[in-house]
C-alpha cells in the first residue's frame, strides 16, 4: 500500500442514486459501474445535504456546509476563506487537477477563471458552467483562448483525464484528480444518438411515485437522461482501463459520486433541491484495493458532501484543517464506529430556480436516518417518512397520533444538529442580507453566460 495513494474523483451532475443497474434500476444500462461496484464500497445511504449544484460543489471543495462557506445558491463565488480540498492535498505533496465543470467562481459562466480562483489546483482544464453538451467550451491552464471539447465534452474530457493519467508515468509525486462531467443533468435529450437509440419512451419502467398524469412525459425525459448514465458509464469504464493499464489501480483511491440527484417526474417534478429521496440521495462508490481489497462491500452510514474531503485526507495519511467541519469516515471505513449520529443533515437555506417559493418551494431542514426521513419547515413539522415501510415517500406521517413520540424524537435530534452547527434556520432573506445576494423574482441571482 502506497504511503500517499493517488486520489481519483468523477462525478456527473445530478445523477440520482437510484438510476444504475447495481442499485436496481431496472432500466438503465451501467456494466462498467455495476463492475465498479462490486470492487469497491458502496455507500448505499449517501447524500447530497443542501442538493444543489454550487452548493454541493463549494461542500465539496471546502469540507464546510453552506452557511459556513456561503454558497447556498448557484452562480455566486466561492471565497478563498477556507482550506481547500486542492490546497489540503497540495500542502501534503500531491499533484492537483481539475477536468470539467466548476460553478463556484460566480463571475460568468463562461468566462476564463484565474489561477488565484482555482481553489488551488494546478492542472486546469475547466469551463464554469455549460448545458450544451455538444458545443461545450473551457480553458487549459493559464490561457484566456476559450477552446471547445470535441463532440460530446464528457467523452472528451474522459480523454484528457485518461491523457492526464498516462502523464504520470514515471512521477514521484501523488496526484490529486477531479473529474467533473456535466451529464447526466438536463436537457436529456442531448446524449449521442448511439446512446439514445438505446432507449424507448414506451419501454421505460417509472418509480412508484410518478403522477398518472406525468407518466409519459417523465419516460420522454428518462430515456434520455438514462442515454446520458449510459454514455458515462462507458467514459467510467475508460478511465477504469486506463488505471489498469498505468498499473495504477491498487494504489489509487477512485470516487464515483454525484453532487445531488434529480427527480425526473418523481412526484410530478424536475431537477433538485427538495427533501425527496430522488433529489438527496446521490451514488457513492469508493475502491481503494490496496486498503480495501477487491471486493466489494456496502455500508448504511449517511455520508454527506461535506464529508468527502476530510475522508479523503483520512484514507491518505493526510492533515485535515481545521477549517473543515465535515466528518472523517476513515475509520468507519475500515470497520470502525460510524461518525455521525446516525443522520445527515438537510439544509436548504434559500429555494429559488426550480423549487422557488412560487412554484411550492421553501426553506426546510431535516434529517435522512437509515430508516426516516424527517424535515422541518419555517412554519414547523412538514415530512416525516418511514422509507423502509414506504420506500416512494407516499404516506407523509407528519399529523398521525401513532407517529406524534418518534415526531418528537427526530425534531429534538434534528435541533441538536442545528445547534452544532451554529444553524438558526432564519427566513431566507436573513442569509441573503448577510452575504449580499440579490436575487430576482424566481429567487435567482442573476449571471450571464
Amino acid at each position: 500500500m502506497a504511503e500517499q495513494p493517488n486520489v481519483v474523483l468523477v462525478f456527473g451532475d445530478q445523477w440520482r442514486a437510484q438510476a444504475t443497474g447495481y442499485a436496481g434500476d431496472p432500466n438503465v444500462q451501467t456494466p462498467n459501474l455495476d463492475r465498479l461496484a462490486a470492487q469497491s464500497v458502496n455507500m448505499t445511504h449517501a447524500v447530497s445535504g443542501c442538493p444543489v449544484c454550487s452548493p454541493a460543489r463549494a461542500c465539496l471543495l471546502t469540507g464546510q456546509y453552506p452557511l459556513t462557506h456561503g454558497v447556498f445558491v448557484n452562480d455566486v463565488p466561492l471565497s478563498d476563506q477556507a482550506v481547500s480540498l486542492a490546497q489540503a492535498f497540495g500542502q501534503g505533496g500531491y499533484d492537483t487537477a481539475y477536468i470539467g465543470k466548476w460553478h463556484v467562481d460566480g463571475q460568468g459562466r463562461s468566462n476564463y477563471i484565474p489561477p488565484e480562483r482555482r481553489q488551488g489546483f494546478d492542472e486546469w482544464q475547466v469551463l464554469e458552467c455549460t448545458h450544451d453538451y455538444n458545443e461545450s467550451h473551457y480553458y487549459a491552464g493559464d490561457s484566456e483562448q476559450k477552446l471547445q471539447w470535441e463532440g460530446y465534452d464528457a467523452a472528451a474530457q474522459t480523454t484528457a483525464a485518461q491523457t492526464y493519467l498516462q502523464s504520470r508515468r514515471g512521477q514521484d509525486a501523488p496526484f490529486l484528480l477531479v473529474l467533473s462531467w456535466g451529464p447526466p443533468h438536463n436537457p436529456y435529450q442531448t446524449a449521442p444518438e448511439a446512446y439514445r437509440a438505446r432507449y424507448d419512451a414506451e419501454q421505460i419502467e417509472l418509480r412508484g411515485n410518478v403522477p398518472d398524469g406525468e407518466a409519459q412525459h417523465a419516460r420522454e425525459q428518462l430515456a434520455g437522461y438514462y442515454a446520458h448514465c449510459t454514455a458515462l458509464d462507458d467514459c467510467a469504464g475508460r478511465l477504469l482501463q486506463t488505471l489498469d493499464d498505468e498499473g495504477m489501480s491498487t494504489d489509487t483511491i477512485l470516487l464515483f459520486f454525484s453532487d445531488h440527484g434529480d427527480m425526473v417526474g418523481s412526484r410530478g417534478a424536475y431537477n433538485k433541491q427538495r427533501p425527496w429521496d430522488e433529489s438527496i440521495r446521490v451514488p457513492f462508490l469508493l475502491r481503494y484495493p490496496a486498503l480495501f481489497g477487491e471486493q466489494g462491500s456496502e455500508r448504511t452510514a449517511r455520508i454527506d458532501i461535506p464529508d468527502i474531503m476530510p475522508t479523503l485526507l483520512g484514507l491518505s495519511g493526510q492533515a485535515i484543517p481545521d477549517t473543515v467541519e465535515g466528518l472523517d469516515f476513515s475509520s468507519y471505513l475500515h470497520g470502525g464506529d460510524d461518525p455521525s449520529d446516525g443522520a445527515a443533515l438537510l439544509q436548504c437555506p434559500h429555494p429559488f430556480g426550480q423549487w422557488w417559493v412560487g412554484d411550492g418551494g421553501r426553506s426546510y431542514r431535516g434529517l435522512r436516518t437509515q430508516r426516516h426521513t424527517y424535515v422541518r419547515a419555517l412554519e414547523g413539522p412538514w415530512l416525516l417518512y418511514d422509507n423502509e415501510a414506504d420506500p416512494y415517500q407516499l404516506e407523509n406521517l407528519v399529523g398521525v397520533a401513532e407517529q406524534v413520540e418518534l415526531l418528537k424524537e427526530l425534531d429534538k435530534q434534528l435541533t441538536a444538529k442545528l445547534a452544532l452547527r451554529g444553524d438558526q434556520f432564519l427566513p431566507s432573506q436573513a442569509y441573503l442580507s448577510k452575504w449580499g445576494y440579490q436575487v430576482n423574482a424566481r429567487g435567482t441571482v442573476a449571471y450571464s453566460n
